[in-house]
């Protein structure tokens, strides 16, 4: 099994920036990729940003290219999203979510097995 817990979240104004944190224990030797997503109130979850844990590829939904970054530092089993340039709509819960086998479209929330309990960001105008 895989825990996932994530933080950082909180309320900023539009063109501000967060960066999220999502600490992975357990087995986590045999995740293949682990991804960022995103749902508000009345939407589907969809994927943010996407990482492939042993190569460091990337995957990044277009409405937040160029302006959110995913990475990871395997020495503390931990995954970031840094946001930049924040806007309103970019407001939602976001979960830290990982997968063992390599999924066929890593934005996909359905390709993923193991999620966090979110962490709300909030941009206000």
């Amino acid at each position: 099994q895989v825990q996932l817990v994530e933080s950082g979240g909180g309320s900023v104004q539009a063109g501000g920036s967060l960066r999220l944190s999502c600490a992975a224990s357990g087995i986590t030797y045999s995740i293949s990729w682990m991804g960022w997503f995103r749902q508000s109130p009345g939407k589907e979850r969809e994927g943010v940003a996407a990482i492939y844990t042993a190569g460091g590829q990337t995957n990044y939904a277009d409405s937040v290219k160029g302006r959110f970054t995913i990475s990871q530092d395997n020495a503390k089993n931990t995954l970031y999203l840094q946001m930049n340039g924040l806007k309103p709509e970019d407001t939602a819960m976001y979960y830290c979510a990982a997968v063992r086998n390599v999924p066929v479209s890593v934005l996909s929330p359905l390709a993923y097995q193991y999620w966090g309990q979110g962490t709300q960001v909030t941009v206000s105008l």
